[in-house]
């Protein structure tokens, strides 16, 4: 690879930070007085991480909060410093970082959008020139000439991101803000990603909406704890990252932990802390999870692969011939789809008391990219009345990662054949 085809190149990189007891222990470490116990102890937010982005890429840096992702962002713009390690910067960057950083919140819009200009070190004739496009991709009206501490932050965000993305960066820095904005602004803020992209322009995010890193990243980075865990195609990086989520991922530092990998095989879903229930206590849902196609437990499934819902049920009393069932529904509550072991004709035997079953239910993943809420219940029929069992609604969250999304709730994996006939 070379030399001047790299846009961004950290080497070995650390950086620590010292967490005092109290304030005032800050001040007496600036001055070598602080002794024994009360030193200061120390955060690794990145342990050596060594990375290269190409020129053109677009690159997404994802990971559990805590590993280090907005830190390394921070210090690739020049916010941070690190401790340890070389960083070079090969163009001109423009970042939108945190919500507010860079705004003054007594100044005007305009105001803040000539500061930041010059911050950057354009010209006021440079701005003003740069000035109607940046409005117009902001459409905040008015409101531009108002203190900027008056915004909602869906406002402040779309003027940030246009003052951001208008003044003819060559590497774009973003940091979760987009999810901020609303999604007709998001489109446009993609739309914008796509242009860049064909300039040959580099774009380096952070975010945890998988379904945007799948697919507008080139590639992708995964920290863990403050370590690189891997780079590769956002497919592969997002393998690894549900595995690390649910801890089924032997990331190495504790490989000959035979008991840690046992207990991996008895990962639990994190239940809904508000999941509604109810039933007339005769059975119970005991335990439930998601896996992937691979068998691995997680709540993160790729659009157009297969998963399965695995639920325990225990039966108190004689029950028969229960009928087990499922829905997903959006975040608003709507159902989506669901099924019934009796629509499925997958009839079962009567249960007895102290009985386990074990229901699978098992799918290809054809929801559109987002986050859905599953619901369960086991009900059946007893002297011509129908029972509620159990019930759990909205129990567990599950997010759907798609590079494609078609309209609706569904893709119908549409294979379509365009043609084009010779004149008569």
């Amino acid at each position: 690879m070379a030399e001047n085809d790299i846009a961004i190149h950290l080497k070995d990189v650390k950086k620590v930070y010292k967490l005092y007891r109290k304030p005032k222990d800050r001040l007496l470490d600036a001055f070598g007085l602080l002794r024994g116990k009360r030193k200061p102890g120390l955060n690794y937010a990145l342990k050596g991480v060594s990375l290269d982005i190409k020129k053109g890429e677009t690159v997404g840096i994802i990971g559990t909060n805590g590993s280090g992702k907005s830190t390394i962002l921070k210090i690739i713009t020049g916010v941070l410093f690190p401790n340890e390690g070389d960083v070079e910067i090969n163009g001109r960057i423009s970042a939108l970082l945190e919500l507010g950083a860079g705004f003054n919140a007594e100044y005007t819009g305009i105001e803040n959008v000539y500061l930041n200009g010059t911050m950057l070190g354009f010209t006021d004739e440079e701005i003003e020139a740069k000035l109607p496009q940046i409005l117009e991709f902001a459409d905040i009206g008015d409101y531009v000439y108002q203190p900027v501490k008056t915004y909602s932050s869906g406002m402040f965000v779309r003027l940030a991101f246009a003052v951001a993305i208008n003044i003819d960066p060559e590497i774009l820095i973003v940091d979760e803000a987009l999810s901020v904005g609303d999604t007709f602004f998001q489109a446009k803020c993609y739309k914008k990603f796509d242009e860049f992209k064909r300039q040959g322009k580099t774009i380096v995010f952070v975010s945890h909406d998988l379904s945007s890193i799948s697919k507008y990243c080139d590639k992708v980075f995964l920290l863990n704890k403050g370590n690189l865990l891997g780079e590769g195609s956002a497919k592969d990086m997002i393998d690894i990252y549900k595995q690390v989520l649910v801890g089924q991922y032997d990331t190495g530092e504790d490989a000959s932990d035979t008991k840690k990998k046992d207990e991996q095989s008895d990962i639990k879903m994190i239940l809904n802390p508000n999941t509604e229930e109810y039933g007339n206590g005769q059975a119970y849902i005991k335990d439930i999870y998601f896996t992937d196609e691979g068998g691995r437990r997680t709540n993160t499934i790729i659009k157009g692969t297969k998963f399965s819902i695995h639920v325990k049920v225990k039966f108190e009393e004689f029950v028969p011939e229960p009928i087990f069932a499922f829905t997903f529904t959006d975040v608003k509550g709507t159902d989506i789809t669901g099924t019934n072991t009796m629509l499925e004709r997958a009839f079962t035997d009567s249960a007895q008391p102290g009985d386990v079953i074990d229901i699978t239910y098992t799918q290809v993943m054809n929801l559109q990219g987002g986050n859905y809420l599953l619901s369960l219940g086991v009900t059946g029929h007893r002297d011509a009345n129908f029972e509620v069992y159990h019930r759990l609604y909205y129990c567990l969250d599950i997010t759907v990662v798609s590079d494609k999304d078609t309209v609706g709730y569904y893709d119908m994996m549409s294979d379509i054949t365009v043609e084009k006939q010779k004149s008569l």
